[in-house]
């Protein structure tokens, strides 16, 4: 088998993932459970790519590695995991409430073989939950670790639906957030305000990164905005106000605000526009032998 093949990646609770390598080449396939070797002790997730990914082609060797496919009773035991992780959820909260810390509980992690519980929560800033640790150590009789996230990873972890009507993008398929800026939703053309620009978790959406490199490609191929171009329809200089790459329209403004449409194949025809060339001043229309003026000759 080869190397690639003997990658597991695992997917755990909360969209949480890591790749593992299958030295006893189990023959998974994705959905199947496995647990797996983790820093101290054993967990259980379910498989959701096998091989390296594209992106990960980089990436240093798995450092830890699968243990078993997961059996009948490996399942049971999640099952009482998640239950166990509801009733935790409710005294942490309470010992949260005793602690008076300014602090949200988000949910709770039980690893697979119960020698740790992770507990995650938001807060506005850096929170002391040394003494809070101290006690839950002391309830659970395990080893505890609390975990601070932002607003993304705890909408990631509560899921829900976007305005779109689909499922989040960040519970269904995006593996890492990267940065997002606001200077992205210029360079789409978007209207700066604030309510559409932002998701569920209140920041700014995650498809104002991943569909950024399609607008810039599909932008290379018009002039930019703000540049000067005599109307076609109209002979005075107006500035192209807006650009549509799905409809492939150009909006031109001209100084008494009115605007003209412009269809991209129109505008390439006939002002002799280039993709990437350098835009001068002023893209002059091309003159037609009717419109050229008598001279005499």
């Amino acid at each position: 088998m080869s190397t690639a093949l003997n990658i597991i990646e695992i997917e755990f609770k909360g969209l949480r993932r890591d790749a593992f390598s299958n030295p006893m080449e189990f023959p998974f396939k994705v959905g199947d459970w496995a647990v797996v070797q983790v820093e101290r002790g054993m967990d259980m997730g379910i498989v959701s790519f096998i091989g390296r990914r594209p992106c990960d082609e980089a990436v240093e060797p798995p450092e830890y590695s699968i243990v078993r496919k997961a059996s009948g009773e490996d399942l049971k035991r999640l099952e009482e995991n998640r239950e166990k992780e509801k009733e935790a959820l409710k005294i942490c909260q309470s010992m949260v409430k005793q602690h008076g810390l300014e602090m949200k509980l988000v949910d709770v992690e039980y690893q697979f073989d119960g020698r740790k519980v992770t507990f995650f929560f938001t807060a506005d800033g850096r929170v002391d939950f040394r003494a809070l640790v101290k006690d839950l150590a002391g309830y659970f009789r395990t080893r505890i670790d609390l975990r601070q996230i932002g607003a993304r990873d705890e909408t990631r972890k509560l899921s829900g639906y976007g305005i779109c009507g689909l499922e989040l993008c960040c519970t269904t398929w995006i593996t890492e957030f990267l940065p997002i800026t606001t200077q992205m939703p210029k360079e789409q053309n978007l209207s700066l305000n604030p309510q559409k620009l932002s998701g569920v978790c209140g920041r700014l959406k995650c498809c104002l990164r991943y569909e950024l490199d399609f607008y810039r490609e599909m932008l290379s191929q018009f002039p930019p905005v703000e540049s000067r171009i005599e109307g076609f329809l109209r002979q005075d200089v107006g500035e192209i106000d807006k650009i549509d790459v799905f409809k492939k329209i150009i909006t031109i403004r001209f100084p008494d605000e009115e605007i003209e449409e412009l269809p991209y194949d129109v505008f390439r025809r006939e002002y002799r526009y280039q993709p990437g060339q350098t835009v001068a001043e002023v893209i002059p229309r091309k003159r037609r032998p009717g419109n050229q003026e008598n001279t005499g000759k």
